[in-house]
């Protein structure tokens, strides 16, 4: 939702404009099921991504069920999760050398 006042306006808007805008500014949001009003829980949901965030590439791996299990274990947002332990583990020379 975009909030702004009358006094931000240009003051060349016509008085029907004008009148047009004091009355929508009186109006409350109506939700409805294609723009449903968010709840705390959803706007948690909202996160600034940095520069390295936004330059991520999405590639599919294979992974056992085991290893998917244990990753699904730690919870909400173990993707995140396995693409930071993958950044870990790739700058570790000897585990690279064990798994090539």
């Amino acid at each position: 939702m975009v909030k702004m006042s009358i006094k931000d306006l240009d003051r060349t808007l016509s008085s029907e404009e004008m009148q047009e805008l004091e009355a929508a500014e009186q109006m409350h949001p109506v939700f409805d099921t294609d723009s449903p009003e968010m709840t705390a829980d959803m706007l948690l949901q909202f996160k600034r991504m940095s520069q390295e965030e936004r330059n991520k590439q999405t590639v599919s791996l294979r992974l056992s069920p085991k290893t998917m299990r244990i990753a699904k274990s730690y919870g909400k947002g173990y993707t995140s999760f396995l693409s930071r332990l993958l950044d870990e583990a790739i700058q570790d020379e000897a585990l690279v050398r064990k798994c090539i």
